[in-house]
């Protein structure tokens, strides 16, 4: 049985309500994560890592100094389908988390101090 895949018109609704950061391009559903390390970038990676295995379904991944492209899409069903869109909102979800805005205890890591900083949030700490 095959996943249902969607088009171009279908994955461009989706991303814009669900997932904005995230674009089309090439067939795949894209993302950029700016860190700012080495040391963030694999924690990036790690991360992207987890999740997949865990979901058992694998994305592509470009890195380089400070900044980690991840790429989605369905081989075996040749596009974008459910599964895409499910790791991309549990990836999103898990990097871009900030501890500091739920209020909870939790501080998060100081994004002025280099030696800590990990992610460039691209919402406000």
């Amino acid at each position: 049985m095959t996943d249902k895949t969607y088009s171009d018109a279908e994955v461009e609704a989706r991303l814009a309500a669900d997932l904005p950061l995230w674009r089309l391009e090439d067939g795949w559903i894209r993302r950029t994560y700016k860190t700012s390390s080495w040391k963030g970038t694999l924690m990036v990676i790690n991360t992207v890592g987890h999740l997949a295995e865990a979901a058992w379904h694998h994305p592509d991944l470009t890195a380089s100094y400070a900044w980690v492209e991840v790429r989605l899409k369905n081989h075996h069903a040749k596009g974008i389908t459910d599964k895409d869109f499910a790791l991309a909102k549990k990836i999103e979800e898990v990097v871009q988390w900030q501890p500091a805005r739920e209020g909870e205890g939790l501080e998060g890591t100081p994004q002025s101090d280099l030696r800590f900083s990990y992610v460039k949030y691209d919402t406000p700490n």
